[in-house]
């Protein structure tokens, strides 16, 4: 264990595959781990460096790593990729990760704390379901241009549907099912938080 210089862990949801390497860039050891034993040993190592690929999990692991006294780098899995020999597998990606640490132009992720993890979360959540919301409209136009319905793009058309929809339905153009599924939409779409974004 003393003369480990770098472990690099590739990430799994429930294993773990961790290859150790001493300065000169020997294989000590290589190991396949559960969560918990991943923890138990990384605590039980002297400091030394700990690389792993910036996926799902990474900084979760980062930050409980640097607690332990390790110095934790992250790297994007695109800089992983050229050093990855043979055919793929787990413990030859944990190799491979520890292959990219060594390379002193290396370009490494910063950890980010968990503040800084849930603004992302949520700024990607809101990304999506405006793109969702965005088909659910598009969708919609389409099903009215079937029934000879053209309105106009956006949010602000949508909010205009209930209206258009009753006087189709009033002059006898748009059947009344069409209508009370239009205004359903509406009515589903307008509740949504994202409703007043553009």
């Amino acid at each position: 264990m003393e003369n480990i210089a770098l472990l690099g862990i590739d990430l799994g949801k429930h294993i773990f595959h961790v290859h150790a390497q001493d300065k000169a860039g020997h294989q000590l050891w290589r190991r396949k781990l559960n969560r918990k034993q991943l923890v138990e040993l990384v605590a039980n190592t002297p400091a030394c460096r700990i690389v792993m690929e910036s996926c799902s999990g990474a900084h979760h692991f980062a930050r409980r790593f640097l607690q332990f006294g390790h110095d934790v780098k992250l790297i994007a899995p695109q800089y992983v990729k050229p050093f990855v020999k043979g055919n793929k597998n787990d413990f030859v990606d944990a190799e491979a990760i520890c292959e990219a640490a060594s390379r002193p132009a290396m370009r490494f992720a910063a950890v980010r704390n968990e503040q800084q993890q849930t603004i992302s979360a949520l700024h990607r959540t809101r990304d999506m379901l405006i793109r969702s919301r965005g088909s659910a409209h598009n969708q919609i136009h389409a099903y009215l241009v079937e029934f000879g319905v053209a309105i106009g793009t956006g949010p602000a058309a949508i909010r205009k549907l209930p209206a258009v929809l009753q006087a189709m339905t009033y002059r006898r153009a748009l059947s009344p099912c069409w209508s009370n599924f239009g205004i359903t939409f509406f009515i589903s779409t307008s509740r949504s938080p994202l409703s007043s974004a553009n």
